[in-house]
């Protein structure tokens, strides 16, 4: 199987199919490739050895040269220690030497994994705790195997450090109110750290702030007492126009006396109409003055 050199500079290819690498990624990984060097001549006597082996007992050695990457997977191939192409392997079938290669492979799909409750201290001093979930995935498979030892757990306890230093920052208020721009600094945050892992942060979520009890009852006190203000202050803008209507009302009914009458019969109908035994009727004084002058 013939050797390809790893110290070419010239990547424009994505891993993942339909994306493009960042810049600092392409760097990284042609340093890798060019730290890596050639294998010289024991490497190379090794693996004329190991092809002779695989020849002599063929097709023994079938089934161990031959791995299955599938659709959503790429294979980092290792010869004696060394990456053997730039560019990870898959999906298909790759050939592998016994003995002197190693395969890895890289699962791409998108993971996501809860960040437990964080007790956070916020700007104006307030103690919540605050979880959320991260959804992430291997943009660059080469480095998220020989920049870090176990992205994923990595990953994870950086979404950690990172939830408790962005909430640091803001107070209470904000908290409750801009959890999307939260969400998004601390994405921003994660990315710019874990792109030299290979690894792409493409969403940050805050599921639920759980406040003290005793802030709780303070702030449902405080805004019941804002909306028995706020009650009062209507009732009393009801009073003062009931009381402008009435004014105008006992003008009117003074200028002309036979409105009075009409409004003691309005009231003797509505009275009757509640079926009452005893009805009241207010005579007017000028009829009564004629008995009284009588007398």
């Amino acid at each position: 199987m013939p050797l390809k050199s790893s110290a070419t500079t010239n990547i424009t290819e994505m891993v993942a199919p339909g994306q493009t690498q960042s810049s600092s990624s392409t760097d990284i990984i042609e340093d890798t490739c060019r730290t890596s060097g050639r294998l010289g001549v024991c490497g190379w006597l090794l693996i004329i050895i190991s092809v002779i082996f695989v020849v002599a007992t063929f097709p023994i050695t079938l089934c161990m040269c031959v791995k299955v990457v599938k659709e959503y997977e790429r294979a980092i191939l290792f010869r004696l220690g060394r990456i053997s192409d730039k560019k990870p392997k898959g999906p298909g079938l790759i050939f592998v030497l016994p003995c002197t290669d190693t395969c890895v492979k890289v699962d791409l799909r998108t993971i996501s994994f809860d960040i437990p409750p964080q007790e956070i201290l916020t700007k104006d001093s307030v103690t919540v705790s605050v979880d959320g979930v991260v959804y992430f995935r291997i943009n660059c498979p080469v480095l998220a195997v020989t920049k870090v030892s176990n992205a994923h757990s990595s990953t994870m306890l950086l979404a950690q450090t990172t939830l408790r230093n962005v909430l640091g920052t803001k107070d209470l208020a904000e908290l409750l109110s801009d959890r999307q721009n939260i969400s998004l600094s601390m994405q921003e945050a994660l990315d710019d750290i874990t792109d030299r892992w290979g690894v792409k942060v493409e969403r940050v979520e805050i599921k639920d702030v759980k406040l003290p009890q005793q802030l709780q009852r303070a702030m449902a006190a405080e805004a019941e007492a804002s909306r028995e203000a706020r009650a009062k202050v209507i009732a009393a803008e009801g009073e003062m126009n009931a009381s402008r209507a009435l004014k105008e009302a006992s003008m009117v009914i003074a200028e002309s006396p036979s409105a009075l009458q009409l409004r003691y019969l309005q009231t003797l109908n509505s009275i009757a109409a509640e079926k009452n035994s005893t009805i009241i009727f207010p005579l007017p004084m000028d009829m009564m003055q004629h008995f009284i002058h009588r007398k």
